[in-house]
């Protein structure tokens, strides 16, 4: 089994900024890509950022620019730095990790339980 774990969201002024973090543990052989989501009450949960273990990041329109992504390979690990946060950042940010366990098993993707980031003056 994987274990996702995700810290760092709170409250923050319009402007302002936060990073997130997510670690994966447990039953790992390999992580491809990790990534996070987000999602609002009422709406289907959005890709916010991704990073594969090798290739380039990709962005929804809505962030780029602002958020960064990136990950620490050594500890199975992934940040999200969103600066110039705006009250429609406001959302619970899920960290997603596509990892398998064993040589030859099938990648699956892991959630973690969900931060939230609340954009507001």
């Amino acid at each position: 089994q994987v274990q996702v774990v995700e810290s760092g969201g709170g409250l923050v002024q319009p402007g302002g900024s936060l990073r997130l973090s997510c670690a994966a543990s447990g039953s790992i052989f390999s992580i491809n890509a990790m990534g996070w989501h987000r999602q609002v009450p009422g709406k289907r949960r959005e890709l916010v950022a991704v990073i594969p273990s090798g290739g380039i990041t990709n962005y929804a329109d809505s962030v780029k620019g602002r958020f960064t992504i990136s990950r620490d390979n050594a500890n199975n690990t992934v940040y999200l730095q969103m600066n110039s946060l705006k009250p429609e950042d406001t959302a619970v940010y899920y960290c997603q990790c596509a990892a398998n366990s064993f040589p030859g098993d099938s990648t699956r993707p892991y959630w973690g339980q969900g931060t939230q980031v609340t954009v507001s003056s």
